[in-house]
């Protein structure tokens, strides 16, 4: 193999990482997780990529003395949901890693 089969060769594979890489992008898009808290009264649903979908609270939890506390609960759904979104991305990351043609140890930045 020439020097010039090599680069092309090199080029092609950069083109299938990218490619394999923006749909990985695009399905984490499409996966959903949700993330809860106080028992499941606060319920937040999100993308892997971690676009927020919903927002649901238990009608329970609106009382205006309370507010502090359903912030609270909020924000820790959603810290739920967000830690799960980067589990299913770290999943379909490594999903896509696997499947490449790398030198063992090599991460490409952003996947690992």
């Amino acid at each position: 193999m020439d020097m010039e089969e090599m680069m092309k060769a090199a080029q092609q594979a950069a083109e299938n990482i990218q490619k394999q890489m923006n749909d990985a992008q695009v399905r984490l898009d499409s996966i959903e997780v949700e993330g809860t808290s106080g028992g499941g009264l606060v319920k937040i649903r999100a993308s892997a990529k971690g676009r927020i979908l919903s927002v649901s609270i238990d009608d329970s939890l609106i009382v205006p003395d309370d507010k502090q506390m359903l912030e609270d609960l909020v924000a820790a759904a959603f810290n739920d949901a967000r830690a799960k979104a980067d589990q299913a991305s770290n999943a379909e990351m490594q999903k896509v890693q696997s499947g490449l043609p790398l030198p063992p140890g090599f991460n490409f930045p952003g996947m690992g």
